[in-house]
């Protein structure tokens, strides 16, 4: 059997293909018992998130091809425009690809640790189905031991790679623990969604949303139990805020330095970091020469982001490495197994034959017949019998000059 990897992402196709093929949550068991019995390829693991759908099997080449055929079918999309947009990987590069997907290697934003709980989560439902055997047992766990060690031994996932995250983590290297630090967002946009998501991951509880939009902003803080303001009540919100985080689409800036000026005095000069990810930029940058007000920019952070990349460039090398490694070790226990299934095979047909020659021989006493003279016929039936086949496998290899050598010859053979 053969190990396949059979998928469809971000760089292979538009976001639209990429919806037809999902599968969602509710498809997902139904689909995994359909795949298996229209194919029945022996093992089976769909990891369908937003930006990739992947089915992991065990099987034949001509079972590679029908996972497709019913992959279009189940999906009710034509064979060719889908197959213009899938990859196949096969053995060792299928297992190559599944660890590189969980260590975040093949991501969209590299080194993100969240689809390796997405693989996991995978792997667990197939599990509970039945669609995975010792094979895809041993690859899987494998490949989580491989995500881990990459974790430890690399800074993969230790640097900030977007604005928003960036953010989350200045704020957390100036205070600390975010779960006392007030926040207040402005603007309620993806961006300032995608802060508010990092923020709740860092122990951030007490958040306050402003925005032109009071339902706007009301929708957004009620995923965090937030309080909402209008942009004309930021002046009294900066009062208590610790952080300032703004990202809005207006034309002039929100938050001047008067403004600040004011709110740091009703707090006593305690410091506030404040985080403009507008452009046009949300805070005056004038706000940056008050004392105890500490403005960051887009392009500020933007600096820290592609340094960041850098790191994770790098790391990913040393993650490249370690999945080689991985992979090594794993391809050779298959070929350990497989080895295995022949010494078993092979021992049980000599079992075969000796049970063979003795029931014929024992007939043969029973029947009367000389019993010293039935066993030299057994002992040379046998010893012929079982020396046949590997005698002449070794004058064929002869007769094509592929004969091994004598110290594999004298191992095989025990001479």
């Amino acid at each position: 059997m053969t190990i396949f990897a059979l998928g469809i992402n971000h760089k292979t196709a538009p976001v639209a293909l990429r919806e037809q093929v999902a599968f969602s949550p509710e498809q997902l068991s139904d689909a995994l018992l359909d795949l298996t019995a229209k194919t029945a390829v022996t093992d089976a693991v769909i990891v369908s998130t937003c930006n990739r759908t992947e089915l992991y099997f065990s099987g034949s080449d001509d079972q590679s091809k029908q996972v497709i055929a019913w992959l279009a079918d189940f999906h009710r999309l034509n064979p060719t425009e889908l197959s213009s947009h899938l990859y196949l990987h096969s053995a060792d590069f299928a297992a190559t690809h599944l660890m590189r997907v969980a260590c975040g290697l093949d991501s969209l934003v590299l080194g993100e640790p969240q689809i390796l709980g997405q693989v996991k989560q995978a792997y667990s439902q197939a599990r509970q189905l039945g669609t995975i055997q010792p094979l895809f047992e041993r690859l899987f766990q494998k490949t989580f031991s491989i995500a881990k060690q990459v974790r430890t031994d690399t800074e993969i996932g230790a640097s900030a790679v977007s604005v928003a995250f960036a953010a989350v983590t200045l704020a957390r290297q100036i205070f600390g623990r975010l779960d006392a630090v007030k926040v207040l967002l402005i603007g309620a946009g993806e961006t300032i969604e995608l802060v508010a998501k990092h923020l709740l991951e860092q122990g951030a509880s007490q958040m306050t949303v402003a925005n032109r939009s009071y339902d706007r902003a009301a929708a957004l803080a009620s995923q965090f139990d937030g309080q909402v303001v209008s942009l004309a009540q930021v002046p009294q919100a900066l009062v208590d805020a610790d952080v300032v985080i703004s990202s809005t689409a207006s034309t002039l800036p929100i938050v001047g330095k008067g403004m600040v000026e004011q709110a740091l005095k009703k707090r006593r000069h305690k410091p506030m970091l404040l985080v403009d990810l507008a452009v046009p930029r949300d805070i005056e940058a004038q706000v940056a020469d008050l004392d105890d007000a500490y403005l960051y920019t887009v392009d500020d952070l933007q600096n820290i982001v592609t340094q960041n990349l850098q790191n994770r460039q790098h790391a990913a090398e040393e993650a490249e490495a370690i999945i080689a490694t991985g992979v090594a070790e794993f391809s050779q226990w298959v070929t350990q197994q497989g080895n295995i299934d022949w010494v078993r095979d092979y021992r049980e047909r000599c079992e075969q034959v000796r049970q063979e020659l003795t029931q014929r021989a024992l007939k043969q006493i029973a029947s009367g017949q000389d019993a010293e003279k039935v066993l030299m016929e057994l002992s040379v039936k046998l010893s012929n019998r079982l020396m046949h086949a590997p005698t002449r496998t070794l004058r064929t290899l002869a007769q094509h000059d592929s004969t091994p050598t004598s110290e594999v010859i004298s191992h095989l053979l025990d001479v």
